[in-house]
């Protein structure tokens, strides 16, 4: 907690640039949410998806900048997250930056922790079990309310479309405020 606040300390202060990742690994069927049923009776869903396929989205924010990113892979392993870590650093054109994240096995592996210092990044890893320190988890929330509750996707790039569709229209909200 003591470094996480010294962090923030330093970006506030102009002196850190801090960005958090987070995954979220999206079924293509409907994810129901809350809904109302008869009493005592099970709710039935109509799905038109394929088994449980899912497409695994990275959730970047940058404190600072206050901008957010979504970045679609099939899988989440090394090999995306040195994808996005690259891709970030290209989009956003830090010299040097601190990434908070989760404890996932891909994020301490050592082709990530090579990957990041070659970029400027210095990986910091959250508590276990703390979603309460990833501002990304509310994206999650607002995205699966506007892309997934009760809604099924044929393939999945169908569903990657509609979470441009739904960052696009995030996006223009956000320049109107």
């Amino acid at each position: 907690m003591e470094i996480l606040k010294l962090f923030l300390k330093e970006a506030t202060d102009g002196k850190r640039q801090i960005i958090y990742i987070d995954e979220a690994h999206i079924q293509l069927d409907t994810d129901e949410g809350y809904g109302w049923s008869v009493s005592g009776e099970r709710a039935w869903v109509s799905s038109s998806s394929v088994g449980r396929k899912k497409v695994s989205f990275f959730g970047v924010y940058l404190y600072n900048q206050g901008k957010t990113r979504i970045y679609p892979y099939l899988t989440a392993d090394t090999e995306s997250t040195c994808d996005v870590l690259k891709k970030i650093q290209e989009e956003f054109d830090f010299k040097e930056a601190t990434i908070i994240w989760d404890g996932a096995s891909y994020h301490k592996s050592d082709r990530v922790k090579e990957r990041a210092e070659e970029l400027g990044i210095k990986l910091q890893l959250l508590p276990a079990y703390s979603p309460d320190f990833m501002p990304v988890e509310h994206l999650w929330q607002w995205l699966r309310e506007d892309v997934t509750y009760h809604a099924c996707h044929k393939n999945e790039c169908e569903l990657i479309k509609q979470v441009r569709i739904f960052e696009d229209h995030r996006v223009s909200l956000n320049k109107r405020h």
